[in-house]
């Protein structure tokens, strides 16, 4: 036979395109059409229903930026249509490539009842089916010209990403607006031939298989008639009937298809839209779950949730059935899909303690899998926090985004620091938006790492931000890809049945042991600062808040303040988002975190003192509130007492220029141009600054990565370096172990004030930058005379290593890292830390000595800013304050103590008494990061606790108020059954490295 394949595969192509496809919409007629443009900010439903539009013609321009215009649609169907499908087809001026990243809308009836959301893929209403000829038809139309942010030349800056600048110039032409007649057989066909394409097209060239599709498509092409292709579709069908029914073999992949709409919460669109995508895409979900039996739709992020049972009450009650009936299923267990890397421990707990319960006490519905498959790498503190919430499974895709190494499994238990395990799974159709397309399926089967001991993968199906959720002609094709001689095998299935199945075939999985880093979007770790150091002080003032207010309600009955906490821990975990907290989204998102996080900070600032003026009492001595864990000048951690001040700070002229600070314990140079030329170890007889290098050295580099400019940072920003030498000022500082410093560089400028003070061993960095760069990244190094070949970063409730050479690619890869609030070195008994109050992103690295001895030097660099223009032409344009602190001689427990002191600072407080802590534990290497009141209202306090040091640790945590009972818990507070060794209020306490401990301590009865 001839090979005739490439003919048949370009009349299919054509056929498809020209003549089948524009014939499933055989007759229309237009409706009329009107609207009225909202002023301001999005409307009630009813007021946008009542509003009087005015007409508007197809083809005329509307909708200024973030603008909402309501549409009204009118018509009559034609009495020749009587038992016809009929449908409304409404295209606002859609660009079918950009589901998600366009203008939207939600249809509503005139009594205001939601019927689906509109978006590029998705356009239709149905009308009936059967139609009654003469029927009236009339909906309306919320419509938001959302403005295209990433175009199709991307990241280009724009000022369309806030409202306060993106003008007013309308968006979008009208499109289409048409009642319609729906051929059902020509649009079945359609389908059919879609699906056997893209079979056909990932089959082998020699295999039978692909050549009995194509003989079987070519009959079907012959059986249609081009002037009447709905009066041949059904004959046209027929003749591809047998190769549909060919059955998939035995041995075939299965993928199980859960029903998705990944909405990022906010990114190119502002929280208060996402509340609306969140609307629509739940519409439609509903309504497709009403047309599709087998379908099933899994959405994520318990605030997505409770935005529409706030805001859309009339969709909730849809959305409630749907779960009732097991087709629309909660899922992953978390308030929102964060950010897994800057979260601190507390913080990380709560969105599983809030998302879990959420879903608890709505729908008694327990998830058993985190879902995130779109965040930018995970934190190795995680798969403890995953179990300590009482889940089991956890979902992500990014990681296949990695631009340098291959991930070498799709299934695989992963282990975290403290070694716990939890099973994971990587769809490896490599995307959170899968379309049922063939080339995804086939790419699934091909891509599967774990074949011949797995044979189960999951694919998210539908289109996310907004583009709608999943379609009617994905489940169509999902269908016909059920048991398809040739595919993989498609099932709509729950998470929970993915992951059952999953889990019992492949009983030993690979292990991973450590951070899943994503090597790609590294600079989300410094990008938009403000709300990095928003979320840093919001995370410390909440510990502050519910440590002083449990500690004045047991001790003073000062009311509790259940829901204030509540309403802002669930505020700081949204703004966690991956795409808010890692600086990724549009500057409108930025502009109202900034001032989230200050209306917050008032408020748990009025909590604190109203809790702290409540324990001292009225009177006159002042008394100092210590909230770290760890004792200071005397201070009991958790408690306020008068401070033991010790010592004092030399400040003398350096000669050559500068100043030497000297305490007794550190004795640190700085010379004539501000920079750290020495910081010697008394005690130790140590130098801690690299021989002829300087630390505090402030570091500038160009910044223009080859995509994602707020997310990437690519290695090559090495290649090039401004060493910001040059001083305008060094003189004394207000405290007398304080030096100041003053550089210029560009159009910006630079404060630093370096203190050394009395009876401690750091070196305190404040750093005030006025930034006014353009694609730059400023770095503060801290060149180190230390020989290490790895380091310790603090991650959630411990600490992870990492190497500081490279020898393999993937260590090559991690060029720049998170640590949350120090990174520590050491050789064998002696060590130094960099502690911070704000930063994530850093970098560090190993050289040769310069002194001519042998050996290496270790530099670690902090990075403070960048200046991406997109989405954000103008981020962290301004000033910004940080602080940092290098700790010679320091050890694991010093890292962990300052980095702790660093970010909470003490409190004055004039009162009458001293308080002594709530609760106290007898080893440093134990770290209380929690005391609260039990969420229930039951006045039980709440203590979490780890071992932070990486070691085993026996210890005993006391409580200064009678106790009833303790209980081990889980984050939810839920009693677990391990068995604790109490003696009335102290507990004994046995810890493995990093583990993580919760106590529900019950307050017996005053008499």
């Amino acid at each position: 036979m001839h090979d005739d394949r490439s003919l048949v595969e370009a009349r299919l192509k054509r056929v498809l395109d020209e003549r089948i496809r524009p014939a499933v919409y055989p007759e229309s007629v237009p409706l009329e059409v009107a609207v009225w443009h909202a002023p301001g900010e999005p409307v009630p439903v009813a007021e946008g229903l009542a509003a009087e539009p005015e007409p508007i013609e197809v083809g005329a321009r509307w909708g200024s930026p973030w603008g909402t215009s309501w549409f009204r649609v009118t018509g009559t169907v034609p009495e020749a249509w009587a038992g016809k499908t009929v449908e409304a087809l409404l295209d606002l001026g859609f660009d079918e490539n950009m589901p998600g990243f366009q203008c939207e809308g939600l249809v509503y009836r005139p009594d205001g009842t939601p019927v689906k959301g509109l978006n590029p893929r998705n356009q239709w209403v149905r009308i009936g089916a059967p139609a009654a000829g003469g029927e009236q038809v009339r909906l309306h139309i919320e419509a938001a010209s959302n403005p295209v942010i990433l175009d199709y030349h991307p990241f280009l800056p724009t000022q369309l990403g806030d409202k306060e600048t993106a003008g007013s110039e309308p968006q979008y032409r009208l499109a289409r607006m048409d009642l319609a007649v729906l051929d059902e057989d020509v649009w079945q066909l359609a389908i059919d031939l879609e699906v056997l394409g893209e079979l056909m097209a990932e089959l082998p060239v020699e295999s039978a298989r692909r050549w009995e599709i194509l003989r079987a498509v070519e009959k079907a092409l012959d059986a249609v008639d081009l002037q009447d292709v709905g009066g041949t579709a059904a004959r046209a069908r027929e003749r591809l009937a047998d190769v549909l029914a060919a059955p998939a073999v035995p041995s075939a992949h299965r993928i199980s298809a859960v029903g998705h709409a990944h909405i990022d919460s906010a990114w190119l669109w502002p929280l208060r839209e996402t509340v609306r995508k969140v609307a629509r895409t739940t519409s439609n979900m509903t309504a497709l779950i009403e047309d599709e039996p087998d379908f099933v739709f899994a959405m994520s992020q318990a605030q997505q949730w409770a935005w529409v049972k706030e805001h859309r009450p009339e969709v909730w009650a849809r959305v409630k059935k749907a779960v009732a009936d097991g087709r629309f299923v909660p899922a992953g267990g978390m308030w929102v899909e964060s950010d897994t890397n800057m979260p601190g421990s507390e913080a990380m707990a709560r969105q599983f303690v809030h998302g879990k319960r959420f879903f608890l006490d709505e729908f008694g519905i327990e998830n058993d899998e985190a879902w995130l498959p779109d965040t930018f790498g995970f934190a190795a503190g995680l798969p403890q926090i995953i179990k300590a919430a009482g889940s089991k499974w956890l979902l992500t895709q990014k990681i296949s985004w990695s631009r340098t190494n291959r991930f070498p499994h799709h299934t695989f238990q992963w282990e975290g620091i403290d070694g716990t395990r939890i099973f994971t799974h990587f769809p490896p159709v490599d995307t959170y938006n899968c379309s049922m397309k063939g080339s995804e399926i086939a790419h699934a089967a091909r891509n599967f790492k774990d074949k011949g001991a797995a044979r189960h993968s999951l694919a998210p199906t539908g289109w996310g931000d907004g583009g709608g959720g999943t379609t009617r002609e994905m489940v169509a094709k999902a269908a016909r890809l059920r048991s398809l001689e040739g595919s993989a095998t498609v099932t709509w299935e729950t998470p929970a049945e993915f992951f059952a199945k999953a889990e019992a075939e492949y009983p030993d999985p690979p292990v991973w042991v450590g951070e899943l880093y994503l090597e790609l979007h590294r600079a989300t770790l410094t990008s938009q600062a403000k709300t990095k150091q928003g979320n840093r002080r919001s995370e410390h003032l909440l510990r502050e808040a519910e440590l002083w207010a449990a500690t004045a309600a047991v001790r003073t009955g000062f009311p509790y303040p259940y829901e204030e906490l509540d309403r802002i821990w669930k505020t700081v975990l949204l703004h966690q988002f991956h795409d808010i907290l890692p600086g990724s989204s549009i500057a409108w998102v930025h502009r109202e975190a900034r001032a989230t996080y200050e209306r917050l900070a008032g408020e748990l600032n009025a909590i604190i003192e109203a809790a702290q003026r409540a324990l001292a009492g009225e009177g006159e001595t002042e008394f100092v509130f210590n909230a770290a864990p760890h004792t200071r000048d005397g201070v009991p951690a958790g408690g306020a007492r008068t401070p033991v001040a010790e010592g004092r700070t030399a400040r003398t002229a350096r000669q050559g220029g500068g100043f030497v600070l000297d305490n007794g314990l550190l004795r640190v140079e700085i010379d004539a141009q501000g920079l750290v030329v020495s910081a010697y170890d008394i005690e130790a007889d140590r130098e801690t600054v690299a021989p002829g290098r300087a630390a505090g050295l402030l570091q500038l580099h160009p910044d223009f990565p080859n995509m994602w400019d707020a997310w990437d940072v690519d290695e090559f920003y090495r290649n090039t370096v401004t060493d910001l030498t040059e001083a305008d000022e060094v003189t004394p500082g207000d405290d007398e172990g304080s030096v100041r410093i003053v550089r210029s560089f560009g159009a910006s400028r630079v404060t630093q004030v370096l203190s050394l003070a009395p009876g401690e061993r750091l070196l305190l960095l404040d750093t005030e930058v006025d930034w006014h760069e353009t694609e730059k990244f400023l770095k503060l190094a801290f060149p180190l005379d230390l020989h290490a070949e790895r380091y310790a970063s603090e991650t959630q409730f411990g600490h992870f290593f990492r190497a500081t050479h490279t020898n393999t690619s993937w260590e090559a890869a991690k060029f720049e890292a998170c640590n949350h609030r120090f990174v520590h070195l050491q050789e064998p008994g002696w060590g130094v830390a960099v502690v911070n109050d704000s930063t994530y992103g850093h970098d560090v690295t190993r050289t040769v000595r310069t002194d001519g001895d042998r050996g290496t030097t270790t530099t670690v660099r902090v990075s403070l800013l960048r200046a991406p223009r997109f989405p954000d032409p103008e981020t962290d344009q301004g000033v910004h304050r940080f602080q940092h602190a290098l700790v010679p001689g320091a050890g694991i427990g010093d890292a962990v103590r300052e980095g702790w002191r660093i970010n909470l600072p003490e409190r004055s407080v004039s009162g009458a008494r001293e308080v002594a802590p709530l609760v106290t534990v007898d080893r440093e290497a134990v770290v209380i990061t929690a005391v609260k009141l039990a969420d229930d209202g039951s006045g039980d306090v709440v203590v979490r606790l780890h071992e932070a040091h990486g070691g085993r640790v026996r210890a005993t945590l006391a409580a200064d108020f009678e106790v009833a009972d303790v209980t081990a818990t889980d984050l939810l507070e839920r009693p677990l059954p391990e068995a604790l060794s109490c003696d009335g209020a102290r507990v004994a306490l046995r810890l493995r490295p990093f583990e993580l401990v919760t106590l529900r301590l019950r307050r017996a009865p005053v008499h």
